[in-house]
């Protein structure tokens, strides 16, 4: 499905509730897997979830999670301890092409017997669950947090729990974090020293406990992005948020003081109101805690003619596309001048904004949501527009709830 953005107008004072956080709710899925007593409410209505949800309770041999991330690396350690249960699990052809050598090295070190079918350090994997016997394991400090997160989550199950240290500097930390702090609100008792995370066995049941998902903060900062390119006194409500928030992305708040947004914290919500304008006309941000906001940011400056420097982006490069080279090609359709390294991309300063230019959305989710916004300062047509399913499936209807002109 292919949508066009007529150039659009916000409804003010709009109220919009946003779903559980993908990242909270498929690592409390598999915590739920591994723990039944717990109940989870507010759980995520993405792709990814729904997915996670079907391979957790399938006792088919072939698992395709599609283009589902983390879902591919949590699930390969899930798998890997599951005594006796031997499944193949595959995705779609670009997660063919996402490397999980790292992850799978590291249960291997554990005792896991995992096999690559296809290409040496990428799925489609052949897992023969068993118990792991090991306790130990070491990972470089600046890979993705999701191959950390995937050991920590099975670690309580372990028999002599786990000991991870990271070598080097640390990247990602909210999401360690975050994953932390839902094992202990479990009862699972963990620390985190200097460059080494441990996680105590925890054989005996837990007790039984409902836990309710905050909303995703990822989501949040589209309509982050909408107030920064309205007027000044345009506002927003969108749920249910908490100030001390356990998601990495909550950063938007303060990020996006730069362009002139303030969040208000309500009980169960946050207000965004646009305060003022950008009082700079260069930005930097490094966001190797918050990845998944950069293309959001990257159209926000473009859309303001504001100069933005962001840093911290290496793991934009094996995302559901190379999003550094995405947003450069994409970006540079409607005017812009980007350049990229390996972890950097550079918006600079410009006040053209090209008309009715088809965006190429790569099967990527977060393309098609960033670039929405941009219907505020121009007429812009979305290509495969319904691939926000993968996180956000009613993003297109909020959107034309709060003023947006689609067709």
């Amino acid at each position: 499905m292919d949508i066009s953005i007529q150039k659009s107008t916000l409804s003010n004072h709009q109220t919009i509730q946003i779903t559980g956080s993908k990242s909270e709710s498929n690592r409390l899925l598999l915590l739920q897997a591994l723990y039944p007593q717990i109940t989870i409410k507010n759980l995520s209505n993405s792709d990814d979830s729904v997915l996670m949800q079907k391979a957790l309770t399938s006792n088919e041999s072939i698992i395709d999670i599609h283009h589902a991330g983390t879902a591919m690396r949590f699930l390969t350690a899930y798998l890997s301890i599951q005594d006796g249960k031997e499944v193949m699990i595959t995705g779609s052809s670009r997660m063919k092409e996402r490397p999980i050598k790292i992850l799978v090295e590291a249960l291997r070190t554990l005792g896991a017997d995992i096999s690559y079918l296809e290409n040496d350090g990428f799925p489609p994997l052949k897992i023969v669950g068993k118990k792991l016997t090991k306790n130990k394991v070491a990972l470089e400090a600046n890979v993705s947090s999701q191959y950390i997160s995937a050991l920590l989550l099975i670690a309580s199950k372990l028999e002599d729990g786990l000991e991870l240290t990271l070598n080097g500097k640390i990247t990602s930390v909210p999401y360690i974090k975050m994953t932390l702090s839902l094992l202990n609100e479990i009862g699972i008792e963990t620390s985190f020293v200097e460059n080494t995370i441990s996680v105590k066995p925890k054989v005996s049941d837990i007790e039984s406990q409902t836990l309710t998902v905050e909303s995703d903060w990822s989501s949040a900062s589209y309509f982050y992005s909408v107030i920064a390119l309205c007027a000044v006194g345009t506002e927003i409500t969108i749920g249910a948020y908490k100030k001390e928030s356990l998601q990495g992305d909550s950063v938007l708040a303060k990020i996006y003081e730069s362009f002139g947004v303030t969040t208000f914290y309500n009980e169960n919500s946050i207000r965004l109101v646009k305060t003022e304008n950008s009082k700079t006309s260069h930005l930097e941000f490094h966001l190797s805690d918050a990845p998944d906001i950069a293309q959001t940011i990257a159209v926000t400056a473009f859309g303001l003619g504001v100069e933005c420097y962001m840093t911290g982006l290496h793991t934009l490069k094996i995302k559901e596309t190379d999003r550094l080279v995405a947003l450069k090609t994409e970006l540079e359709k409607l005017g812009a001048e980007i350049v990229i390294t390996e972890d950097s991309l550079r918006v600079k300063a410009s006040n053209d904004i090209k008309s009715n230019i088809s965006i190429a959305t790569y099967n990527d989710h977060r393309m098609a949501m960033a670039f929405a916004p941009l219907g505020l300062k121009t007429s812009i047509h979305i290509e495969n527009a319904d691939v926000v399913s993968k996180s956000y499936p009613q993003f297109w209807d909020d959107f034309s709830a709060i003023g947006f002109n689609i067709k």
